[in-house]
């Protein structure tokens, strides 16, 4: 049984989301719980909050199961993309040099052992 949770429009770019995701991709959840609570930054905050939201979605298919929350592993950890937002910034000789803000979509799904 797996359960996917989304988080769109994150306020940080793929690059550096992707070096969060990475090390919790396979893990099983209490250990990437771990891992995310001992990072420093800002950016583990939505991914933390997608691991949990997917791990809310699996048990709330599941229902009467019952199973452990040690079976839960991540399955699959997942930044794509999202619009970039431009902003515009004054430079030197009168001129406009552009700032892309990158946004990130977050997709993580969380599966139990036995399938």
């Amino acid at each position: 049984m797996e359960a996917t949770a989304k988080k769109r429009f994150v306020r940080a770019s793929p690059k550096k989301l992707n070096r969060i995701v990475r090390l919790i991709r396979g893990k099983k959840v209490r250990e990437a719980r771990a891992i995310l609570n001992h990072l420093v930054g800002k950016n583990k905050i939505p991914v933390l909050k997608t691991l949990d939201s997917a791990v809310a979605n699996l048990k709330d298919i599941e229902g009467s199961l019952k199973l452990d929350e040690e079976e839960f592993y991540v399955k699959e950890a997942k930044v794509d993309p999202g619009p970039g937002l431009k902003r515009a910034r004054a430079a030197s000789f009168t001129r406009v040099s552009i700032i892309k803000r990158r946004l990130s979509h977050i997709r993580i799904t969380v599966a139990t052992e036995g399938g």
